[in-house]
């Protein structure tokens, strides 16, 4: 009998109790922590905040205001209604609450948990452009108790359903720590490969060797997929999104396929693309065009890939807050040009990686996403046998 068959089973004709989660758990906020509290406290114990990255921590310090088994949530911003399972020693900060359980219902925090990443969203309050999810729309939230007169069958059916999630997530998290590990192979090796001595080859200016695009381009033939604007250029190499704005008037820079795309503002999201079709971007993204046949163009996008071209573009920024890079300055920056075979293979090594590493289509990423999806699902569908056999109090 497969897993599922098996839950349809036990779920087979089973009441269900809908509770608001005010009614079978407290809630709370978490605390003001500054970065300098932070920093003059430093120690062991996990602060989470809004954040979603790193699982929500923001720091750790030397004392802990929770201990235990516990679901908390944000309260604010754009990640408002993202909820996280927590244990052990922790704190919060405020814009954060936390949810404990009241001993009296049969309810497994992992089973909330899983119930609330459906459900939580569902009830953030958006107006005034601050999303939010406060502790009186929270506590209004149904929560589901399977077979709420018999307290031993219904932990049994809420931990069978955590197993089956539980499996899926740890498959995720498998995958997701070994691209975590690929990326970090991919840097290494990008930069081992592209290291020079000064006189082991020839050395030219990004200048000598590629120019910025000069053509343009009509709105008329740009749409989603060709505009390329700064927002929709991805973080740390990963390439371009679809576009959620495309210019209605005017003429702008053009590209063409493989011109390199490097987004100007604040280098230090290391946003570059390397193009395949012909479009449009603004002038917070550069177009480089390459004009030496001695350079092969893949080459230079991995060239300047690397950390050390983000560094150097970082170092001659202009603005504190939201640092430009020097269009001058960047055309000076030190281009290796080994022969054109040394840099076929260069690019036939580091391409894997990149496959691997960023594609979409067929890398570890696409494979994430599948998986991802697939935990989706069969989350949704085992709450929802829950909503089939229901009996509202």
């Amino acid at each position: 009998m497969s897993e599922m068959s098996y839950l349809e089973k036990l779920l087979d004709g089973v009441e269900v109790e809908w509770l608001p989660l005010g009614e079978v758990s407290a809630l709370r906020r978490g605390r003001v922590m500054s970065k300098g509290y932070l920093t003059e406290n430093f120690g062991p114990y996990p602060v989470y905040s809004s954040q979603t990255a790193n699982n929500g921590k923001i720091g750790s310090i030397n004392t802990f205001d929770f201990d235990g088994e516990y679901i908390s949530w944000t309260t604010d911003g754009a990640n408002a209604g993202t909820v996280f399972y927590r244990t052990g020693k922790f704190s919060i900060t405020n814009v954060c609450g936390l949810i404990t359980l009241k001993s009296k219902y049969p309810l497994i925090y992992k089973f909330l948990f899983y119930w609330l990443t459906i459900e939580a969203k569902k009830h953030v309050y958006s107006g005034m452009g601050n999303p939010k999810l406060m502790s009186h729309q929270v506590e209004n939230i149904p929560v589901p108790i399977p077979c709420p007169d018999n307290p031993e069958k219904s932990l049994a059916i809420q931990s069978e359903i955590v197993r089956v999630l539980d499996k899926f997530t740890a498959l995720t998290a498998e995958l997701t720590a070994e691209l975590n590990m690929r990326k970090k192979q991919y840097n290494y090796y990008r930069d081992q490969l592209l290291s020079f001595k000064e006189d082991e080859v020839e050395w030219k200016t990004l200048g000598e060797v590629a120019q910025y695009s000069k053509t343009r381009i009509s709105f008329e033939l740009l749409d989603e997929r060709n505009y390329v604007g700064v927002d929709n250029l991805l973080q740390n190499r990963a390439g371009k999104s679809l576009s959620n704005h495309v210019p209605t008037s005017g003429k702008l820079t053009e590209f063409i396929p493989n011109d390199i795309l490097i987004g100007n503002i604040r280098p230090y999201l290391k946003k570059i693309w390397q193009a395949d079709c012909i479009g449009g971007t603004n002038g917070d993204v550069l177009v480089i065009r390459c004009i030496d046949s001695s350079i092969n163009t893949r080459y230079l996008y991995q060239i300047l890939a690397d950390d050390k071209f983000f560094e150097y573009n970082m170092q001659h920024a202009k603005g504190a807050k939201m640092p430009r890079g020097s269009k001058e300055d960047i055309m000076k920056y030190p281009i290796p040009v080994p022969p054109l075979t040394w840099q076929a293979r260069i690019v036939e090594i580091l391409d894997k990686f990149d496959t691997l590493t960023n594609s979409i289509t067929e890398g570890l990423p696409r494979e994430i996403e599948l998986r991802q999806k697939q935990y989706e699902y069969y989350r949704d569908l085992l709450f929802s046998f829950l909503k089939t056999e229901t009996v509202s109090n």
